[in-house]
């Protein structure tokens, strides 16, 4: 099992750095932060005092971030609401990893309980909840819960970056995933790429911007434009992207990867992807950035 280094980030929360992929799971700015705004939140998780049961995808599940911010802000809002959850794993080392104490410690004594479960057993079961996950290649994994027809009310889309794990975010992927997203449901992902917004629409889904929280996020760069992106089968509630948004849509920027077979390696997707680029007529994605005033 590997030996995972918790590094701190900005809220007091920790993250792993990936030797493999190079980089770490979270932003330094807060990983149980990025939870909530970019995932818990975004997914409208907070207003879960009228429903009686919610379906929960964590894809890429990691250190259980995500997870465990959606069932402490669902149970905060009603504790009665019952969740059925799937989560999506690579290497079950993670999680392992993310379950000695002081990582547990901020959240409370039910979700830490869940997460010990469900990265030792990869079960969790309570009256309120019943949760799985399974581990390997989430472009295989995934089929276990289309055959099911499982609905998702949300997905929580998390991969490594796109130039890292292009294999998680090819149009055919995301095919795949969204045939797990109920009619009213929504995925939210932190990604603002033009190559992965322009994917979503291309599997059918309306998209809208996670839009920058001021008060919650103070070390912006001059890119940051967007917490990430949100789709949907219907753009009822989304955010509409601003016109520098729509316009990076315009750019070879917005092409997106491709993985026809879903058993492609990263080094294939990318370099499919830099020859499609190659032959793109559209704007180059320098000029927009110039047009912007974006370093």
């Amino acid at each position: 099992m590997t030996d995972w280094t918790p590094e701190k980030t900005a809220d007091g929360s920790y993250t792993f750095f990936s030797e493999e992929f190079q980089e770490t799971f979270h932003s330094r700015q807060g990983a149980k932060v990025e939870a909530f705004y970019k995932f818990s939140r975004a997914t409208n998780l907070t207003d879960a005092k009228d429903r009686d049961r919610l379906c929960l995808l964590d894809v890429c599940y990691g250190l259980g971030y995500n997870t465990g911010m959606a069932l402490e802000t669902i149970w905060a809002a009603n504790p009665n609401c019952h969740i059925t959850l799937y989560a999506l794993e690579l290497d079950a080392s993670v999680p392992l990893g993310a379950i000695v104490p002081d990582l547990l410690e901020g959240w409370s004594v039910p979700v830490q309980g869940v997460l010990q479960d469900l990265a030792k057993d990869g079960r969790s079961q309570l009256p309120m909840l019943d949760a799985t996950m399974l581990i390997g290649d989430a472009r295989q994994t995934v089929q276990t819960l289309i055959d099911q027809e499982f609905k998702a009310d949300s997905i929580f889309f998390d991969p490594f970056s796109p130039r890292r794990c292009p294999q998680l975010w090819s149009v055919d992927f995301f095919r795949e995933v969204v045939r797990c997203l109920a009619p009213a449901g929504k995925l939210a992902t932190y990604s603002r790429s033009a190559s992965v917004r322009t994917a979503l629409q291309d599997v059918g889904l309306k998209i809208g911007t996670i839009p920058l929280e001021k008060e919650d996020w103070r070390e912006y760069k001059a890119h940051d434009w967007s917490q990430g992106t949100i789709g949907a089968w219907e753009d009822v509630d989304l955010h509409p992207l601003t016109q520098m948004e729509r316009e990076h849509l315009q750019t070879r920027a917005a092409t997106a990867y491709r993985d026809p077979d879903l058993t492609d390696t990263a080094a294939v997707i990318l370099q499919r992807h830099k020859e499609t680029q190659a032959l793109s007529q559209a704007e180059s994605t320098t000029k927009w950035r110039k047009r912007w005033g974006i370093r």
